[in-house]
């Protein structure tokens, strides 16, 4: 398990979990990011800057910080 920031661009994983506060978990779960979607990370902005992540067919920017209170569970890669 890694907090979504922490996962590799290009890398799908799953949504174990949200630590964040109701308000936020909420607006998440509007964007889409929610327990068990699958999610990728598309892009990192330069110099700290925000995440482009992909959960199904829409893309969505967050703040790495915002990220970090996301957990993820790595997708293994298939043989």
């Amino acid at each position: 398990m890694c907090a979504l920031s922490e996962l590799e661009t290009g890398r799908d994983a799953q949504v174990v979990g949200l630590r964040a506060d109701h308000d936020f978990a909420q607006r998440l779960h509007a964007l889409g990011v929610r327990i068990g979607r699958t999610v990728r990370i598309v892009r990192r902005g330069a110099l700290n800057g925000p995440l482009q992540l992909r959960i199904g067919t829409t893309d969505i920017m967050l703040r790495r910080t915002e990220a970090a209170l996301i957990d993820t569970h790595p997708a293994t890669v298939g043989v």
